[in-house]
């Protein structure tokens, strides 16, 4: 455990790292690219999901413009068949993602064991997070892996970019504590400015000490990973030449409180759908998701350093990183089955909003690089999808407010749509047939991956059982599609006010907060007004007859957003079986999750100072 003269721009007083090992790291160009090799994936997989994706919105857009043209096709008309439809497209991907990820384990193969083992640096990008907890799973994971020898070399690098300097003073003599007792090196280093944040931070590692290491498994302050899976992950890496980034999907641990058990429900009983169709069509350009993945170190550097948009750093990195490595002829490959693979989420309904509007911002950016030469089209895909995810919710929000305009089949809110005035139509009544099959249409087309996942579950004993019992497991699909419901409109207007923001450059990009903390009523006003405001005039609406009661659901959720604010922070812990949405995780915590639970509560061992250890 080497102690070096730091680099510049590291804290001199605070630095534990191995002598230099600098890796080179050019930018790249967005405007011109190198020649990609030939793509032999086969696109059969893509066919099956984009193509009844596209038909069945085809056919959505057809019937309803036979159905509202009865009284001759206006502009509001056409304008709301093609909301519909622009939305309808991104759910209908969704299940046919669903739709093949039953098919996708059959498709699996086991690559060849690798002829030389790969050395792997396991990095984990800190800013100004608890230290305590930090230390705890990297603790965990260490001592997870000591019993058995590791495929290549091994060593844990902390990356710190904490700019307070309490935070700063406790997470080195944490790092201190851990470096003693570790059974494999632990690396320390803090910059003292937070230039391009995390993607900086990775990069500043590259270039000091890449050249040493094959590949580097990227961690995020919250990630857990398991000795079996971190090995899986070197073997898969090093068994296959071509792979630039293999990424795994993180299952969601910790927090007791509502908010976060929906979200880790639904991750488990429904996530792994998607995730096993979109390895499945997504092949060799797949994404990278910015944690829990492994990734060649020389593959990255030579391809992955990102220039300035407009002098503006690139928030969401991971994205683009993935695209830049397929568009160089690196594969990237997804690795959803491995488990093993964890991140917490956030505890409360907030703090999911603060984390989401830090994202936004990042994958708006996307929209400026889908056209950057040389991608692959699959890594386009992923970057419009990123910010589809986003501008979804004011698409949303737009056919929230025509359906509420409309009104019902007696009035409507624009009083010049009525039946006496010969040059505006007479809509077709929503609660006729034709209106109740649309939205049934709708609705089973939202609930489809939940209910397949969820089906599935259902009819496997042992799946089962690893969720507490069919009773169970039918108690909490209920409980989280109709909070799911609850919390949708809420997320809406959230996601359009962020999507907002985004575009008028306001708002900070803040750290996640992480572990469970209840916020005053004051705040939930402040933070929740503008959807209390909504769902009072969608209820004013109801009452008067002038809104339609398909609407009920949406009103009655953003009238009570503060109340479903407060009730997303209420600890399940002690709650009854049937009411506390277990998943696996909850009901037989794995191995390093309890261990690194364990670590983060026992006892602050005092601190001992290591001796400085010059460098060779």
């Amino acid at each position: 455990m080497d102690r070096v003269t730091p680099a510049p721009g590291w804290d001199s007083a605070r630095c534990a790292m191995p002598p230099r090992a600098p890796l080179t790291m050019p930018v790249q160009s967005f405007r011109a690219a190198p020649p990609r090799p030939a793509d032999p994936e086969r696109q059969i997989w893509r066919w099956a999901v984009f193509a009844p994706a596209i038909l069945a919105t085809i056919g959505l857009a057809t019937a309803l413009t036979l159905w509202l043209s009865s009284n001759g096709l206006m502009a509001v008309e056409i304008l709301l068949t093609a909301l519909i439809a622009t939305t309808f497209i991104w759910v209908a991907l969704s299940v046919s993602t669903a739709a093949i990820g039953l098919m996708a384990r059959r498709q699996r193969q086991r690559g060849p064991l690798p002829e030389r083992p790969l050395s792997t640096a396991l990095l984990i990008p800190i800013h100004n997070e608890d230290p305590r907890a930090v230390t705890a799973n990297a603790r965990a994971m260490l001592e997870a892996l000591a019993p058995r020898p590791l495929p290549g070399d091994t060593a844990l690098f902390l990356l710190s970019d904490t700019t307070d300097p309490a935070i700063a003073e406790a997470e080195w003599q944490a790092v201190q504590t851990l470096r003693l007792t570790a059974p494999l090196p632990v690396h320390y280093r803090r910059r003292l400015t937070n230039t391009d944040q995390k993607t900086g931070n990775i990069a500043d590692w590259i270039r000091q000490n890449g050249a040493a290491w094959d590949a580097m498994l990227i961690l995020d302050a919250d990630s857990l990973m398991s000795a079996r899976t971190i090995r899986r992950l070197m073997r898969a890496m090093a068994a296959d030449p071509q792979a630039g980034l293999i990424q795994t999907a993180p299952a969601l641990i910790g927090a007791d409180s509502l908010f976060a058990r929906l979200q880790a429900f639904a991750n488990m009983a429904y996530g792994w759908l998607l995730a096993e169709g979109l390895s499945l069509w997504s092949g060799d350009a797949g994404n990278f998701w910015g944690h829990n993945a492994i990734i060649r170190t020389r593959a990255f550097a030579a391809t992955c350093g990102l220039p300035k948009l407009s002098g503006r750093t690139i928030l969401s990195h991971d994205f683009v990183e993935a695209a830049l490595l397929r568009r160089a002829g690196w594969h990237v490959r997804f690795l959803p089955g491995t488990g093993g693979s964890f991140e917490e989420t956030p505890a409360h309904l907030i703090d999911h909003v603060l984390r989401d509007r830090r994202w936004c911002r990042g994958n708006l950016q996307h929209l400026r690089l889908i056209a950057a030469r040389g991608l692959h089209p699959v890594s386009r895909f992923h970057l419009f999808h990123g910010a589809m995810s986003y501008l979804l919710s004011p698409l949303w929000f737009v056919l929230l407010l025509t359906w509420a305009l409309l009104g019902t089949s007696e009035a409507t809110v624009l009083t010049y749509f009525n039946a006496e005035n010969p040059l505006y139509p007479a809509w077709p009544e929503l609660n006729a047939p034709g209106g109740l099959g649309f939205l049934i249409a709708l609705y089973a087309t939202l609930l489809a991956p939940k209910l397949i996942g969820a089906a599935v579950i259902g009819t496997n004993r042992a799946a089962r059982r690893r969720f507490g019992g069919p009773l169970r497991l039918a108690a909490s699909t209920g409980i989280e599609i109709l909070l799911s419901i609850a919390y949708a409109p809420i997320l809406m207007i959230q996601q359009m006010q962020a999507v907002l923001r985004a575009m008028l450059g306001t708002g900070a990009w803040t750290p996640q907060h992480r572990g469970a903390q209840r916020y005053r009523t004051l705040t939930l006003l402040r933070f929740h007004w503008v959807e209390t405001v909504l769902g009072a005039l969608l209820t004013a609406g109801l009452f008067a007859g002038l809104v339609s009661l398909w609407l009920l659901p949406i009103a009655g959720s953003l009238l009570l957003a503060v109340p479903l604010s407060a009730l997303s922070a209420v600890s399940l812990g002690k709650a009854p079986s049937w009411l506390r949405l277990d998943t696996p995780q909850s009901l037989h915590p794995p191995r390093i999750v309890r261990a690194a639970a364990e670590y983060r509560a026992a006892p602050q061992e005092p601190h001992r100072p290591i001796p400085a250890i010059a460098a060779e």
